[in-house]
């Protein structure tokens, strides 16, 4: 096997120990307390090697927060469809996100993002912004279907805001914050189109 390869697998292998061990310290201790040493002695590697990859505490942090972003945009985007019931399209896109919300990685990486941005205002706004970036399928699917007739809305992006909302009172906040099981895949489908049915009797 060619060295270089070897040496990379390697590198790559020890950056995503040091970041698995950041999320794991950053949930421990939170953001301020949390050190480079102690993310090292955790990844059991040595502190210039966690300096190697990630040149400050900052830039670890954000090389997370920017999994959880990439995280929340699997896939390809849901395209509205004309021709659809606008009923079973909402259900199939709410599934999608309540799949991800139930991703143990995600939430895990979503408790860190959390918890920093509680211990920093300016922090959580960047986080905030960064994720309403992440959630712009939604808002485009239901500009489409304003644009098409079928929904009577006129701030795309508030309802949007609505429907998100609904979805993480039941399958995101109560486990990113009080520690309950993630919903299983009936729970998921009842909160979809419970969910779609109140959106679409004020909207459709």
């Amino acid at each position: 096997m060619d060295p270089t390869v070897t040496h990379q697998r390697l590198t790559d292998r020890k950056r995503v120990a040091v970041i698995s061990a950041a999320i794991e310290e950053f949930l421990a201790a939170g953001f301020d307390a949390t050190s480079m040493d102690r993310i090292a002695a955790r990844a059991n590697v040595s502190k210039r090697t966690v300096y190697n990859h990630f040149p400050s505490k900052e830039v670890l942090f954000a090389e997370i927060l920017r999994q959880l972003w990439d995280a929340s945009h699997t896939g390809e985007a849901f395209a509205y469809r004309a021709a659809v019931p606008l009923r079973e399209q909402l259900i199939e896109l709410l599934m999608r996100k309540l799949r991800l919300m139930n991703d143990e990685a995600f939430v895990a990486l979503a408790r860190v993002a959390i918890a920093a941005g509680i211990h920093s205002p300016e922090r959580a706004r960047d986080m905030v912004a960064r994720l309403g970036e992440r959630e712009e399928d939604l808002t485009v699917w239901i500009r489409a279907a304003a644009a098409d007739k079928r929904l009577r809305i006129s701030d795309p992006m508030f309802a949007a805001h609505q429907l998100q909302g609904l979805v993480k009172a039941f399958a995101f906040w109560p486990q990113v914050t009080m520690g309950q099981p993630p919903l299983d895949k009936a729970e998921q489908q009842s909160i979809a189109e419970s969910t779609a049915d109140l959106f679409l009797a004020r909207y459709a």
